[in-house]
């Protein structure tokens, strides 16, 4: 019987794993916006990041350098992104302007949201999508429910 875990320690079942044009840098963006730790960072022969993870607060994000001829682009070259990467906080405003001084760009300001949350939406240098929470208040199902609906009407 093998002691090894078919989840490493310290992962989770699902990981983010991020294309960048340049994912140096965007290891230092993640540093100086999300209080990222660089855990990992494996360079190919030819300097380009083949492999990279950060731990962002208790979840690892992996990265790689954008790699055309494997198919592997980021959101600018792809012309925009379909996915969110969400990132709760204890301090949705402390986090989202330090993500901001960092070089992100606003795409929706922070505000309280009717779900329970301060919410807000940036995109970083590199094209990802994030929001930014921190839970301020507990709302039953039915409060949602309502809220969507006179929102709507």
């Amino acid at each position: 019987m093998s002691n090894i875990k078919p989840i490493p320690e310290g992962m989770h079942s699902v990981t983010p794993h991020l294309v960048c044009a340049g994912a140096a840098a965007a290891i230092d963006f993640y540093r100086r916006a999300f209080n990222a730790v660089e855990a990992v960072r494996l360079p190919g022969p030819s300097g380009k990041l083949v492999h990279a993870m950060i731990r962002i607060g208790d979840s690892p994000v992996m990265l790689v350098d954008e790699m055309p001829e494997c198919g592997a682009l980021g959101p600018a070259a792809r012309q925009g992104t379909s996915v969110t990467l969400h990132l709760y906080v204890e301090d949705a405003d402390a986090i989202f302007a330090q993500a901001v001084a960092a070089g992100a760009v606003v795409k929706m300001p922070l505000a309280d949201m009717f779900w329970g949350d301060r919410y807000g939406l940036l995109i970083d240098p590199f094209g990802h999508q994030w929001s930014v929470a921190t839970h301020i208040r507990d709302v039953s199902r039915e409060e949602m429910q309502q809220a969507m609906n006179n929102m709507q009407a």
